[in-house]
């Protein structure tokens, strides 16, 4: 009987156990990218990079990362191969997979990801999805850590819009036990509603500031992700109240940190004195995804060799 291969396409594909495990390497790489010391344990592998959608940080992570490891990085724009022109997500899969070591892929519907996944010989990791954005979220974590250290127990307080990120946050707080806010206009709630959550630690607020007090986490994104833009000029307006402003750190733990995947619209989801501020931790957010995502490119394909 042949064995599984192991993908990771939303959060919950980790164990606590596996993550410690990812943490501590994603440690030890930040280390020697510090010292411009490389250890080369990707020799001769290939990450193929696969992307529907447009991307600046996962990208660069992604390549940089496996460069670091010693291997190669090879960039497919979904537009520009035979995807586009009718050939099965399955069969590109089967293709694909035959000659690499790695794929990575940023789409839209989590179906597709899913799809390309039950078909490929190699691991797939998952770069964004309407549904999940789970290497942002684990690098999200792993950079509380650094700054404020243990998140078990803590209040994150998610502000906003109810997309992938929202999603990610609310498996990760399974396995991490830490509670959830997650406020957004009532008119969304839906969404949350639809996700048929039961676990007790996860809390809506349809008052944003009452969903920050205590936090030692604030969060949020773009109000408009893609795929949604007819909404924009609608969503301005319903979301108003929701931009992560000082008021809502002031009434937060007195040591909250302020996170955004990015990119950022100030005046928008976040004031230009809150990303700006001294709270915020966005960049050093920004780097941590270089050396998660390397940790958990060993990680796979060491799995996968086994």
């Amino acid at each position: 009987m042949s064995k599984k291969t192991r993908h990771f396409l939303r959060v919950s594909d980790l164990s606590f156990n596996d993550v410690e495990k990812l943490f501590q390497r994603a440690e030890e790489l930040k280390i020697q990218v510090k010292k411009k010391k490389y250890a080369q344990i990707l020799e001769n592998r290939t990450l193929v990079l696969l992307f529907e959608k447009h991307s600046t940080r996962t990208r660069l992570s992604f390549e940089v990362g496996i460069q670091q490891l010693g291997g190669n990085a090879i960039v497919l724009q979904m537009r520009d191969t035979q995807i586009d022109r009718g050939e099965t997500i399955a069969d590109a899969a089967k293709v694909i997979s035959r000659m690499c070591d790695v794929i990575m892929m940023r789409t839209f519907e989590h179906s597709k990801i899913q799809t390309f996944a039950d078909h490929s010989r190699v691991p797939v990791i998952n770069g964004l999805t309407n549904e999940h954005h789970p290497c942002q979220v684990l690098a999200d974590i792993f950079t509380f850590r650094e700054q404020r250290g243990e998140i078990e127990g803590k209040v994150v307080s998610w502000i906003g819009d109810i997309n992938n990120m929202c999603s990610s946050w609310i498996e990760a707080s399974i396995i991490f036990g830490f509670k959830l806010h997650i406020s957004s206009p009532p008119q969304y709630k839906y969404v949350l509603e639809e996700l048929d959550i039961n676990q007790t630690n996860v809390e809506y607020f349809s008052d944003p500031l009452k969903a920050c007090k205590k936090s030692s986490l604030i969060t949020t994104d773009v109000w408009t992700s893609m795929g949604y833009e007819p909404e924009k000029k609608e969503r301005l307006k319903i979301f108003k109240k929701w931009t992560v402003d000082t008021q809502k750190l002031e009434v937060a733990d007195r040591n909250v940190v302020f996170m955004h995947c990015l990119p950022a619209h100030r005046g928008e989801e976040v004031s230009s004195e809150v990303i700006d501020g001294p709270k915020s931790v966005v960049w050093q957010e920004a780097e941590n995804r270089l050396h998660f995502q390397k940790a958990l490119l060993e990680f796979l394909i060491k799995a996968n060799e086994i």
